[in-house]
């Protein structure tokens, strides 16, 4: 008896297998980094930032080697990034510590307005209700206040965790800046001769890749925050400079980041200048999402970042659930450089293929 033939399988099928299967590896492969870097995680964090530093300044320092010595311009750039860090981190103290006075103002005649307003319809919660809430997070403060004050030595063992991070990371963007092409020069010749041209070509397409990104998360997030602040700075909303910081550092985590960020700015706004303002705040971050998905994301980040918007969605929320923030900052460049690579090597396979098929009719 004669097998029957196989069954046939949809064209589409059998494309949504091949791209599923694929999707799974690079999802094993970055679970399996981030799991590994979940061991040393501030050495991961640092080298990453060391690598984030030097795609945003090596440019400068090259521009500056022109006319100057390679260390000199390296150190003149490098200090010239840590004084604008910290000369905008010096505006962010000084805005929030000349509103310091009318912001607690504003948020004690806030929170009678939002108890005022939750109080009339459609609420109509109970006001005895609202003053039980207030003392028992009262009572709360003052039972675990030990508790508190053991969270806040934690915090400052953190901030010299942190504090050393960004030492490392420092110092490793001063060797990437000044040499880290002859350094991966020197990696590349420690290799088997067989896999050094796939190398080469895996990390050219992967610094290509993260260093367009990174400039273009820069440049998107920058535009955000500027937005922003002008918004709530229009708006009349307190602490507009350090929310427009906060929008800026939340872009960096895509897709949720920056609405997260803009809620926080609706809390403030609701507080502080009623709910007119914060429902205009609500709208503005309905505006700057439209103007971030459909015009910032598809001109600055698409021809470095070619990832489909679920691909992204996957990579932020397995980031961070692997590593958390810092595995959603991580999450959509290490994805992005990894399927880079793996369409360079594709493409030079093929290039390879073909110019052999040429070399055997030629032959013929």
């Amino acid at each position: 008896m004669q097998p029957s033939p196989p069954p046939h399988v949809v064209p589409f099928l059998r494309t949504a297998a091949a791209y599923a299967w694929r999707v799974l590896v690079v999802g094993a492969l970055v679970y399996s980094l981030f799991a590994v870097l979940g061991r040393f995680h501030e050495i991961g964090v640092a080298v990453f930032l060391g690598l984030v530093i030097t795609a945003l300044l090596r440019p400068i320092a090259d521009l500056a080697a022109r006319g100057l010595p390679r260390p000199l311009a390296v150190a003149l750039t490098l200090l010239g990034g840590i004084a604008l860090l910290l000369g905008v981190l010096a505006l962010v103290g000084e805005a929030v510590a000349g509103e310091r006075t009318t912001l607690v103002r504003e948020f004690r005649e806030g929170i009678d307005r939002i108890e005022d307003w939750l109080e009339r319809p459609p609420f109509r919660l109970n006001p005895d209700a609202l003053t039980d809430v207030q003392s028992r997070l009262g009572r709360y403060l003052s039972s675990h206040r030990s508790t508190l004050i053991s969270d806040a030595v934690s915090g400052a063992h953190r901030l010299v965790e942190v504090l050393t991070t960004l030492a490392l990371a420092l110092f490793c963007s001063v060797f990437f800046i000044h040499s880290g092409d002859r350094q991966w020069a020197w990696f590349d010749q420690q290799l088997p001769g067989s896999v050094r041209e796939r190398v080469r070509i895996g990390g050219q397409a992967a610094w290509r890749t993260f260093t367009g990104y990174t400039h273009g998360i820069v440049l998107v997030a920058a535009t955000n925050a500027v937005l922003v602040g002008v918004a709530l700075w229009l708006l009349g909303v307190p602490l507009a400079v350090p929310l427009a910081l906060l929008e800026f550092m939340a872009a960096f985590i895509p897709l949720i980041g920056s609405p997260i960020a803009l809620a926080v700015a609706a809390v403030v706004a609701l507080a502080s200048k009623g709910p007119l303002v914060a429902a205009i705040v609500i709208a503005l971050i309905v505006v700057i999402g439209q103007i971030e998905g459909h015009l910032l994301h598809p001109l600055v980040m698409s021809w470095a970042v070619r990832l489909h918007p679920l691909v992204v969605a996957i990579s932020v929320i397995g980031g961070s659930i692997a590593a958390g923030i810092v595995g959603a900052v991580v999450a959509v460049p290490l994805v992005s450089v990894i399927w880079a690579v793996y369409v360079a090597l594709r493409e030079a396979r093929r290039a390879t293929e073909t110019s052999g098929a040429e070399a055997s009719a030629e032959g013929a």
